[in-house]
């Protein structure tokens, strides 16, 4: 998420101070992402730092410091609305590790923590069904972030269908290969492949 853009997008309409840019951001996204007070007086810093952002010219004394973007950062936003968001490196996503830590460390049931997930987003999916339901009708940006929670959500439930499939794929090729096997020759039972390799993971 890029607080550093969102905030230059929103003093590219007009001059605002902290606690404004602070109200405004969690209005538009529907307060899915609150933002700290501290955080965004922080970024507003670096931003005049950077020659963003300047404190604005026009403000009555004794109010809040309130800020509006340099030509530079009008630069910034219109390069920021014209420049795709990379995906060429995925962000750290816990569930994605969690069940890859687990696929591999002996003795968990990855079949439950499967389950347990699958609950929970299917939990979270139904409030954000019931958010879409209360929504104002013209409230679009709120609804864009709900739709994007909600197809998130829907991508989810379907990968940890994919996953609990692979895992119980995976299982019984493993009990497949384990199996003691005897020879049709002499009825000698040999050990399995997996035993020889040192285990399959």
């Amino acid at each position: 998420m890029s607080v550093r853009h969102s905030l230059i997008a929103l003093l590219g309409e007009r001059a605002m101070h902290a606690y404004q840019l602070k109200l405004e951001f969690e209005r538009r996204t529907g307060g899915t992402w609150p933002l700290n007070i501290g955080q965004v007086s922080t970024t507003l810093q670096r931003l005049v730092r950077d020659g963003l952002v300047m404190e604005d010219p026009m403000a009555e004394e004794g109010r809040p410091e309130r800020y509006v973007l340099t030509g530079a950062g009008r630069a910034e936003l219109a390069a920021w609305w014209a420049t795709p968001v990379e995906r060429g490196t995925p962000a750290r996503e816990e569930l994605t590790i969690k069940l890859a830590m687990a696929v591999t460390t002996p003795g968990v049931d990855v079949t439950g923590v499967v389950r347990a997930q699958r609950t929970e987003t299917m939990r979270a999916l139904h409030d954000y069904t019931r958010l879409a339901g209360l929504s104002a009708v013209d409230d679009l940006a709120w609804s864009l972030v709900l739709d994007s929670l909600t197809f998130a959500a829907e991508a989810e439930i379907r990968w940890l269908d994919h996953v609990e499939a692979r895992v119980r794929r995976a299982s019984a090729g493993v009990r497949a290969v384990d199996a003691p096997t005897t020879t049709a020759d002499d009825g000698a039972v040999t050990r399995p492949a997996s035993s020889i390799r040192g285990g399959v993971r």
